[in-house]
């Protein structure tokens, strides 16, 4: 008391506030990470769609096996993975690939397509809608999955006196691909592929109509190189039948004819010869990811606040953040903040 004045003993209240303070703001964090969250879901889902689209336009899709003229390679039914990508940038088929082609005309000829007339609009509006996508494959295309046996140049001849098929007068040797059971072929032929051609045939040769049935049309049997949508390298689905679809050796074995381009193993196997090996399809889908997972984290350790730094916003980090290290360990035994005014060891509370 001095001169009939009072004067208070409470304390200032402290600039850096108390822990109902710091829990306040831990609140107001948390619910600004939850509406972030809210906000960056359906921007997720928009990017995922399109990199889906993306992918089916020019990198790989889905077809679906609808008949066993593939078996036993591939089982009516599985789903297979074709590679799109190569063929934008020059690469042609080789032997012993696996590849879906457009129908060249009249190939599909009284083939049974699956009817979705029972379906419920909604059911068929969201099917048609994850086909365009690429996320369903689709029953509605012309399209044809054989192997490659020839190319342009080669001529391919059914059969040698062990009943093998030949190309440029070497036997192919097919008993890992074709079905137990089926002869090589048995129809006779022996045609040269002209030049930007195929010729193909299905790995279950008593069940498949294939060049050897369309030999009167135009190509002799063949088909243009143009009608490939891609090579077919995995089977994708059901996880039973995962596999990759690889060249066969036999094909290793063939001479290339006048000069024309070898397998892809001939190439490998050249020691004077370098393969360009083309870049994985799937490689944008996963930088995508990536770089969407980057994003996220980022978010999830910093958080946008409304006070301080430069322009009035500042980052504010978790608590375990700001504590951990050195520093934080040397601020915890000191009780307090350089510069802040405090005696040190004294507790925040």
């Amino acid at each position: 008391m001095d001169d009939g004045v009072i004067v208070s003993a409470v304390r200032e209240p402290r600039r850096g506030g108390g822990r109902a303070d710091r829990r306040k703001l831990a609140r107001k964090v948390k619910r600004k990470r939850r509406r972030g969250a809210a906000k960056e879901v359906p921007i997720l889902i928009v990017v995922a769609l399109l990199i889906a689209l993306v992918l089916k336009t020019f990198l790989l899709q889905a077809f679906v096996i609808p008949s066993g003229s593939m078996e036993a390679t591939i089982q009516v039914g599985d789903r297979v993975l074709v590679d799109k990508l190569t063929p934008w940038f020059g690469s042609e088929p080789h032997r012993g690939d696996v590849v879906v082609f457009k129908d060249p005309g009249g190939w599909l000829d009284g083939e049974e397509k699956p009817s979705t007339k029972n379906d419920p609009v909604v059911i068929k509006q969201v099917k048609e809608f994850l086909t365009f996508i690429g996320l369903l494959p689709s029953d509605k295309e012309g399209d044809l999955i054989k192997r490659v046996i020839a190319v342009g140049g080669d001529t391919v001849k059914c059969c040698d006196t062990q009943g093998r098929v030949t190309v440029n007068g070497t036997p192919l040797t097919e008993t890992s691909y074709i079905l137990a059971g089926n002869p090589p072929s048995q129809e006779k032929f022996t045609v040269q592929v002209p030049k930007g051609r195929l010729w193909v045939m299905g790995d279950h040769r008593s069940n498949s109509a294939d060049s050897r049935f369309h030999m009167d049309q135009a190509g002799n049997g063949t088909i243009p190189e143009g009608l490939v949508v891609g090579r077919a390298f995995v089977i994708a689905w059901p996880m039973g039948h995962m596999t990759q679809l690889k060249e066969p050796s036999t094909f290793q074995s063939v001479a290339a004819a006048r000069g024309e381009a070898t397998t892809a193993l001939q190439t490998a196997n050249n020691q004077q010869g370098l393969v360009q090996l083309p870049t994985p399809a799937e490689l944008p889908l996963v930088m995508g990811v990536v770089g969407l997972r980057r994003i996220w984290r980022r978010r999830q350790h910093g958080v946008r606040s409304g006070c301080g730094g430069p322009g009035g916003r500042r980052t504010v980090r978790a608590r375990r953040a700001r504590g951990a290290g050195l520093l934080g360990s040397l601020r915890r035994q000191g009780g307090g903040r350089r510069g802040d005014g405090r005696q040190r060891g004294r507790p925040w509370s």
